[in-house]
């Protein structure tokens, strides 16, 4: 069949579906396109991988609560644990090159996702559950607005889905959590391994140093403790169970003003 003769009957079927039926927060006038439609000439996107989970700090912008369409949204402090099922609908040329909510462009190709209150970034395992195809698609953008919806996937990720004829398709939701290397590192600790801990101060006012840890703490999110040898207590952070990673938290505070700062190995720690 002539690619023309596919190509109208799926717009067609896209207006009375899916990815037509457009969030009014997303026709503010900054678009070319009225509707979104599919690209005309799509590349070959068989090859396409899932995204690949992995840690990242969750983004400074886009994940603030916001309000649309006089709805509130308050943003999850954290995507661990969080399962959801609904509807999954899809969005392509309209959007492809204009800015996500934080910041980055999006592209239609590549394997990401929008969805209104997930923290940016988050990895989503997405599976359609009327084929049981299963994609990893990472969460930059909000949306999609429409109360029966839960996600918007990328032209890539529907591809994979198998859901472009369709529009909209059922999923299940399942976050790929990915903790910061330090957290990583504090859950290893085992009795059987060396432990770290890294020296900030020393003084001989406990109670100074006390003051001092609170704000180390909340700062560089370690744990502390005061230990005391030769009438003068040391405020030390940790603790840690891999050297590599401890010594990439020394650089991590001692360029966070603490120069003198140096990597201590627990001496009571098994194994050393």
């Amino acid at each position: 069949m002539p690619r023309i003769n596919w190509l109208l009957p799926l717009c067609v079927l896209l207006l009375l579906g899916g990815c037509a039926s457009e969030p009014a927060n997303r026709n503010d006038g900054r678009y070319s396109m009225k509707h979104d439609r599919p690209p005309e000439n799509p590349p070959d996107l068989s090859q396409v991988k899932d995204a690949t989970p992995r840690y990242e700090p969750y983004s400074k912008q886009g994940n603030k609560d916001y309000e649309v369409l006089g709805q509130s949204y308050a943003v999850l402090p954290s995507g661990k644990g969080f399962v959801q099922e609904g509807l999954a609908s899809w969005y392509a040329s309209k959007f492809h090159g204009h800015n996500t909510s934080n910041g980055e462009i999006y592209d239609m190709y590549s394997m990401s996702g929008a969805h209104k209150t997930l923290p940016i970034p988050s990895y989503v395992r997405v599976t359609n559950l009327d084929n049981n195809k299963s994609v990893i698609v990472r969460i930059n953008d909000r949306g999609p607005f429409h109360s029966n919806r839960i996600i918007d996937v990328s032209y890539a990720a529907a591809y994979k889905l198998d859901m472009l004829k369709t529009g909209t398709a059922p999923v299940r939701l399942e976050v790929i959590y990915n903790d910061s290397p330090e957290h990583q590192a504090v859950a290893a600790i085992n009795s059987d391994n060396a432990v770290y801990y890294i020296q900030i101060v020393a003084a001989s006012s406990k109670e100074k140093l006390q003051s001092l840890a609170t704000v180390l703490e909340q700062k560089f999110n370690l744990q502390s403790r005061v230990t005391t040898a030769e009438n003068l207590y040391r405020l030390q952070l940790g603790p840690m169970a891999n050297e590599d990673l401890a010594n990439r938290m020394l650089d991590t505070i001692r360029d966070g003003g603490y120069p003198q700062s140096y990597l201590v190995r627990d001496a009571s720690a098994k194994g050393g």
